[in-house]
Formats: C-alpha cells, sequence, structure tokens
C-alpha cells in the first residue's frame, strides 16, 4: 500500500488517534507526550519561540509543545490526519471507533481538557504538507521535530539537507526514527542508512551524521524511545525510536 493510501484509512487514522490521545498500554509511556518533552528539556534555556512539528500524525507532540513555546506549526502529509488535528483543535474532542476484533469497534471520546492541553491549543496551527517540500512560510523555527517520520520520506534527503533553511542559530533539530526503511515508502536509494557501504554496515545514523555535518552538531548522544501501537484489542507493535538531537551551527 501506498504512503499516501496507508494514511488515508480510516483504521489507521483510529489506531494512531488512539496512539496519541488514548489509553497507555504494556507499561509504555505516551510516545507523542514524551518525544514533547524531551525536546522541551533540550531547549535548556534556549529561546522558545517557533516550533515545527513535522509528520505530527495526531497532533498530540504539537499540543505538547504549545505548552512551553509561543507558537507551534503541525504539518502531516496526510490531509485525514491533518483534518483531525484541526477538529481536535477547534472542538477541544475527538471522537473514534477503535478497532476491537474483526468488523467489532469501541467508541471512543478524548478531550484536550482531560490532558491538560485546552489552552495550549491557542497557540497550534495545523497544516497539510510535505516535509520534502516545505512551503517558504514555514521557517524561523527554535525547534523543529521529526517524530518517527525520516523512513517513510520518498525523499529524506531533502529533508535533512534543507531543514538547516528554516531555523533560527542554535535551534535544535529533534529526530526520531525506528529505522524500518521499507521501498514501498522510500526507493532504497533514497535511504539514508541500512546498507553496505564500502564494504562497510553504512547505518542510518552514519547517515544523519553525514548528511547533517555541514550545519548541525549532534548535542548528546543517541538514545532509545519505546512506543506501542495499538492495532486491535489483540494486537500491538511495540517498537523503539532512536532520537538523536542536533544544534544548527552559527555561522562562521
Amino acid at each position: 500500500m501506498q504512503q499516501s493510501a496507508y494514511y488515508e484509512d480510516d483504521t489507521t487514522l483510529a489506531q494512531y488517534l488512539e496512539f496519541h490521545f488514548g489509553e497507555q498500554w504494556h507499561g509504555e509511556a505516551n510516545f507523542p507526550r514524551g518525544l514533547a518533552k524531551v525536546a522541551i528539556d533540550a531547549m535548556d534555556g534556549r529561546t522558545l519561540g517557533r516550533a515545527l512539528d513535522i509528520g505530527c500524525a495526531c497532533g498530540r507532540t504539537s499540543f505538547e509543545l504549545a505548552q512551553a513555546f509561543a507558537h507551534v506549526d503541525g504539518i502531516d502529509f496526510s490531509s485525514k490526519f491533518v483534518e483531525q488535528c484541526q477538529v481536535m483543535a477547534r472542538d477541544k474532542v475527538v471522537r473514534y471507533a477503535r478497532p476491537e476484533e474483526g468488523s467489532l469497534v469501541s467508541f471512543q471520546e478524548r478531550t484536550l481538557a482531560s490532558l491538560d492541553l485546552e489552552e495550549a491549543a491557542e497557540r497550534v496551527a495545523f497544516h497539510q504538507g510535505d516535509a520534502c517540500d516545505l512551503k517558504p512560510e514555514f521557517t524561523g523555527y527554535d525547534l523543529v521535530l521529526a517524530g518517527n517520520l525520516i523512513d517513510r520520506l520518498y525523499d529524506p534527503s531533502l529533508f535533512l539537507t534543507r531543514i538547516h533553511e528554516r531555523m533560527n542559530d542554535n535551534g535544535l533539530l529533534l529526530i526520531a526514527s525506528p529505522y524500518t526503511w521499507l521501498e514501498e515508502y522510500t526507493p532504497r536509494d533514497k535511504w539514508v542508512g541500512g546498507f553496505k557501504k564500502g564494504g562497510e554496515d553504512y547505518s542510518t545514523f552514519d547517515g544523519l551524521r553525514d548528511m547533517l555535518a555541514p550545519h548541525f552538531t549532534l548535542l548528546m548522544e543517541t538514545r532509545s524511545l519505546p512506543f506501542v501501537i495499538r492495532e486491535t484489542r489483540n494486537k500491538f507493535q511495540h517498537s523503539f525510536s532512536e532520537l538523536t538531537i542536533w544544534e544548527k551551527n552559527r555561522p562562521a
């Protein structure tokens, strides 16, 4: 299934709404909220002006960032995801049919008030967009957060080699990804890593370091964040996302 089709599917949408706003499963913390907390902590005295949550999915990370930042833009390629983000920002509530078993579902309602995020909604704007070809107005960011994004882009190098143009000096770029490269999303010759190069293993971290080196410095050691996506009552995806934080270099 192509990326656009998969992320426009109603079942996938319900799974991601649960992932963002629903219950915690198998003892793991809410991943979108955890990403925002890591990002806010990493800012460590830097300006908390504008943040970009690129690949925002259903928007939880954007709302969480807005508790600290003056303005947050959430951008996703899926129009269906963005529509639900906008519903949550406007109505402060979303309702969805959570898959349980076969064609059986349970009807769920989640509110920003229950998550202490109602006030933050005033500082968030959601947009449909392409991480590989961002519109000119998306610029001037103190933080860019790309959560579980790069291995779903058709050409991640376009994002990685240009994103510094959208950021303020000393701004932070946070990338989290399980590095699950699949040719159905990213042609193999566009993978950032996960292959042999010159006869040696070339990891995605190696690729990130090489692509980002001209404009960024790795700020701290990599770490791994677990996440669980509930597919049905009896089926879950339990994965780990490698997290790297990069600081944009000042001009020489």
